[in-house]
């Protein structure tokens, strides 16, 4: 599989590390109960089809990564920049 850096161009996935789907930019408020910490933090889905993971390009610039694909054809259908799609933060 090969992904495109927004920053490096396109690079073998070898490069990056994979850190999950997007659910984990949604973190418990402040203040939420424990389970909801150990929910967000071990429960994880295996959707068949279209998701969103998290990637960090660990060898090449440090940047993460917001990597739309298909977990069935495994095609990447798009990348962009977390610190993006925030705003500016990382």
């Amino acid at each position: 599989m090969r992904l495109t850096c927004p920053l490096c161009g396109t690079r073998d996935r070898r490069e990056f590390y994979y850190s999950g789907s997007e659910d984990y930019l949604n973190r418990p408020a402040e203040g939420a109960p424990i389970e909801a910490w150990d929910d967000m933090l071990h429960l994880r889905t295996n959707p068949a089809g279209v998701t969103k993971d998290l990637w960090y390009h660990e060898t090449g610039c440090g940047s993460w990564l917001l990597v739309t694909r298909n977990t069935v054809t495994h095609a990447v259908l798009a990348t962009e920049l977390v610190a993006a799609r925030k705003g500016g933060a990382a």
